[in-house]
C-alpha cells in the first residue's frame, strides 16, 4: 500500500468581475485570486486490488462521500485518463474549510486528489495500467513539465479554481477561472467571517447576477438597503454586488464591516490586516495569512 497527505489551501477573491458569457452556460471571469493557510488534509491510500474502487470518507458531516463529491470526480478522472486498473483508492478528507463558503474547498480537494495520485503513481514501477499506449504513459510520468500541464488539463475539466488551487500564490483567473496567470506573491495578514448555516452555491450568485444585471439601475436604486452602496461599480466582487440584497446576514457584515469584500459566490467575506470581532451565529478566523503555494505533500 501507498500513502501520501495533501495539504489543500482555500483560497479568496480579492476581486472578481464577470466579462461576459460562455458557450455552455458558464460566465467569463477576471478576478485575482489569492490562497490563504487554511488548510483542508487529505489522506490517500492505494493499494492493489481484484477491482478498480474509490472510497471517500471524513470528518465533516455537511459534503457527500459518494460520486457527487468533487474529490471522487477527480480520482475517477484520474484513473480514467491512465487506464489504471485493480486499485483501490481510500481518500480520507480532514475537512476544515467551510463548504459553499466561496473558499474553494471542494476545488481544493479536488485539486489535492489530482495532484496526490500523480505523486503516487508517478513515483511507482507498477502502478496498474492495461493501457496499449503504456510507452507513451511511461514517457508522461517521466517528464516532469508534462506532468505539470498535463494537471492543468485535468484540473480544467472539473470546475473554475481547482488550477488556481493547485499552483496557489496570487494569480490572475480568466475565462472560467481555470486559465490562470502567476502575479507577484505579497504577504498579508487576513481574516474570515461567515454566517453560520448560510451557503451560497456558485450557481445561484451567477444566476442571480445575470437577472440583476439586466435590471435597470434606478430600480435597483429604489430597493438596495444599502444606502450609497446600491451601484455594481461600488462592489469589488460582481457576485457580492448580486447577492447581498437577499440576505441579511450579509448586509450585516458589510454596514459593520465596509471594508470587508465576499470572496467568490459567498458567503464568506474577508478583510485584510483586519480582525473581525467574536459574536454568535457567525464562523471567524483571524490571524490568516496569504501564502505563496498551492496543495502540496505533508
Amino acid at each position: 500500500m501507498q500513502t501520501i497527505k495533501i495539504q489543500c489551501p482555500a483560497k479568496i477573491n480579492l476581486n472578481l468581475k464577470v466579462t461576459g458569457k460562455l458557450e455552455g452556460g458558464y460566465h467569463s471571469i477576471e478576478s485575482i485570486m489569492q490562497t490563504i493557510d487554511l488548510f483542508d488534509y487529505l489522506t490517500i491510500n492505494v493499494d492493489d486490488s481484484d477491482k478498480t474502487e474509490i472510497i471517500l470518507s471524513g470528518n465533516s458531516g455537511e459534503i457527500p462521500y459518494d460520486e457527487n463529491n468533487l474529490a471522487y470526480k477527480a480520482a475517477k478522472l484520474y484513473i480514467d485518463n491512465f487506464k489504471i486498473e485493480n486499485k483501490k483508492i481510500d481518500i480520507y478528507i480532514e475537512k476544515n474549510i467551510p463548504i459553499a463558503a466561496g473558499l474553494a474547498g471542494g476545488s481544493t480537494d479536488a485539486a489535492g486528489v489530482l495532484y496526490g495520485l500523480n505523486k503516487i503513481f508517478r513515483n511507482s514501477e507498477s502502478f496498474g495500467i492495461k493501457s496499449p499506449d503504456k510507452t507513451t504513459i511511461r514517457r508522461y510520468f517521466a517528464n516532469a513539465q508534462y506532468d505539470n500541464t498535463y494537471l492543468d488539463t485535468l484540473c480544467s475539466q472539473l470546475g473554475s479554481d481547482l488550477n488556481v488551487c493547485l499552483h496557489g500564490g496570487r494569480i490572475l483567473a480568466q475565462g472560467r477561472g481555470e486559465i490562470t496567470t502567476p502575479l507577484e506573491f505579497e504577504e498579508f495578514n487576513v481574516s474570515l467571517i461567515k454566517p453560520l448555516n448560510l451557503g451560497v452555491s456558485a450557481k445561484e450568485a451567477y444566476t442571480k447576477f445575470s437577472r440583476k444585471n439586466n435590471i435597470p439601475p434606478t430600480a435597483l436604486c429604489a430597493t438596495s438597503p444599502l444606502q450609497g452602496a446600491e451601484s455594481r461599480m461600488n462592489f469589488v466582487n460582481d457576485l457580492e454586488w448580486a447577492i447581498i440584497d437577499d440576505y441579511p446576514q450579509l448586509q450585516y457584515i458589510k454596514q459593520k464591516y465596509p471594508k470587508s469584500v465576499m470572496t467568490g459566490s459567498g458567503s464568506t467575506y474577508f478583510m485584510i490586516d483586519g480582525e473581525f470581532e467574536q459574536e454568535e451565529g457567525y464562523w471567524i478566523k483571524n490571524g490568516l495569512k496569504s501564502i505563496d503555494f498551492g496543495v502540496k505533500e505533508v
